[in-house]
């Protein structure tokens, strides 16, 4: 109705600025009190226009609003590494190449990030269908998707409003989707209950970490909320811990016990940060990154007992849990084994644990899909929790569909099953063959010794940087592991981050790099890295050292 009436105002209109028009070419216009619209936008700029010509003139510029001073000093104090400048640097590189420039090495080979599609991974095709029919539901008369696949879709796309994935869902996520996680929870970890109110769909695990470490912070001065880290650490943590200017406590992984957790060590980092800081929160990421360890059931009991005896919110990062390879070790679940702890811990301790679409076998990086559950968390803290989510709206829709395929997979009877089980298993085999062969290859170099790569995407080994080499790098105003990292680039195309990026022991130096490139691929990086390092510490007259 609206519309028809539209349509028929429009002769009037037009007939309207026809008047207007023609009244403005022959000079006839109504009286009026004041300048006329053409010459007070005439005046209006012209003044505007001399005023910048004035400037010009006596040599002053406007000053911007927005300068080093004015910016917020948290944003100053951000870092991350993992896009820092080395890859600003190998991105500098890629282009010089692309215009014809020669360099020792014909491409760059980016091994400084955990993006598996970028290194060449493959799409896991049941979750792409799932994600496509979707998104276009027309391609559900399409022979070509299995009924399996549909008769996901149809289901999700009845949780979204207008059936479509193009509207918002709630804040928490589409009803759906977090029954299907708390499912999945309760089946991963043999029986332990799950509610679906206490799962929340988040833009990958980021957003839902951000999102929990707002929460916590509060105090001033010497009761500011601690935030306990893992060293080596994910740079998301310390830099979300900057941008929140909260305190940062770091606690050292035992790099002589493949990267353990160490309960002395925890002491150790809580009662001297209680100095000048309330510790309030305990980060834990298993399987690690940077690290590649999967912790113990005995690590996981000591941390939740030192979180519960210290009255600590714990955090568990469990991205990676899809991502074991090494045979003796198995992924623990932080609410699993609370659970078997005694309902005194599971009934007390607050736990919230974080996946994604991003990692395990699928490495959905672009979709930012993800989830965190919620466990003890006050009922007051709950609706806090859920006004900040509503904020940001809800999470993208395609993602919280791509996370319920990780969730929801196709079942042994389903007629989807069989290639997804290839496509998974293969992907995971593959990933644990590379693991393997960075380890050996790396220990085989002089001087680098690379801890067993027992799960997540990296490693992480120690290098010898000779004492002239560090030197040369105080001297650069650098970190003598960036100077490493950076003639390493400079040298073979090879780009990984260097190990200050993440944190490490005084006078210690590492790289991380990922084994995600294909096995051709990494056998060429590691074989470059191998030279390099020889050929480093020849310049440095180190190599004669280290073989004695």
């Amino acid at each position: 109705m609206h519309r028809m009436q539209s349509f028929a105002a429009r002769p009037l209109i037009a007939g309207a600025l026809d008047q207007y028009t023609a009244l403005t070419l022959t000079g006839v216009r109504h009286k009026s009190h004041g300048p006329s619209v053409e010459k007070y936008g005439q005046k209006r700029f012209s003044s505007a226009e001399a005023k910048v010509a004035a400037g010009r003139l006596t040599g002053k510029i406007r000053e911007k609003t927005l300068t080093m001073n004015t910016l917020n000093p948290q944003v100053k104090a951000v870092e991350y590494a993992v896009r820092g400048p080395i890859v600003t640097k190998a991105g500098e590189i890629e282009r010089y190449l692309k215009e014809g420039g020669t360099k020792p090495f014909s491409e760059v080979i980016k091994a400084n990030i955990g993006d598996a599609h970028a290194m060449g991974q493959q799409p896991i095709t049941f979750l792409r269908q799932v994600v496509a029919l979707c998104i276009f539901p027309e391609l559900m008369d399409s022979p070509s998707f299995p009924e399996d696949a549909k008769w996901r879709a149809r289901r999700i796309l009845q949780g979204c409003g207008g059936h479509s994935l193009g509207s918002y869902s709630t804040s928490p996520g589409v009803e759906y989707i977090r029954k299907d996680i708390a499912a999945y929870i309760e089946q991963r970890d043999e029986g332990v209950p799950s509610n679906w109110e206490n799962i929340y769909l988040t833009t990958g695990a980021s957003d839902g970490i951000m999102t929990i470490l707002r929460l916590l912070v509060s105090g001033k001065g010497s009761s500011r909320t601690g935030v306990m880290i893992p060293i080596p650490q994910y740079p998301l943590y310390s830099a979300a811990i900057s941008e929140i200017n909260s305190v940062q406590i770091n606690y050292y992984l035992d790099e002589d016990n493949c990267w353990a957790l160490d309960i002395t060590e925890l002491h150790r980092a809580y009662q001297a940060a209680k100095q000048h800081c309330q510790p309030r929160v305990i980060c834990i990421i298993n399987p690690g990154n940077p690290t590649g360890q999967v912790q113990s059931k005995k690590c996981i009991e000591e941390v939740l007992h030192f979180a519960y005896e210290e009255n600590l919110f714990v955090m568990s990062d469990e991205v990676y849990q899809d991502n074991v390879y090494a045979p003796d070790c198995q992924f623990h679940s932080f609410k699993k084994v609370l659970y078997e702890m005694g309902a005194e811990y599971f009934n007390s301790v607050e736990l919230v644990s974080f996946h994604s679409t991003s990692k395990g076998y699928t490495g959905e990086c672009g979709f930012r899909g993800g989830y965190m559950e919620v466990v003890n968390l006050d009922p007051e803290i709950k609706v806090q929790l859920e006004k900040l989510l509503s904020v940001r709206l809800c999470p993208p829709l395609a993602g919280q569909v791509a996370m319920d395929v990780i969730v929801n997979p196709p079942q042994p009877e389903e007629p989807s099953f069989n290639q997804f089980h290839q496509e998974k298993s293969a992907v995971l085999g593959a990933l644990a063959e590379k693991a393997k062969l960075t380890e050996q290859i790396l220990n085989a170099v002089p001087g680098i010794k690379c801890n067993p790569v027992q799960g997540a995407m990296y490693a992480f080994p120690h290098i010898f940087i000779p004492p002239k080499a560090v030197e040369k790098a105080n001297a650069l105003g650098m970190q003598p592991d960036m100077l490493y990292c950076l003639r390493l680039l400079e040298e073979t195309g090879i780009c990984v981050i260097p190990g200050s990026g993440f944190g490490q022991k005084d006078g210690t130096y590492h790289f991380r790099m990922t084994i995600l490139p294909p096995t051709e691929k990494l056998k060429v990086l590691l074989g470059k890295v191998q030279d390099f390092h020889i050929k480093f510490l020849k310049e440095y007259s180190a190599l004669e050292q280290l073989q004695r």
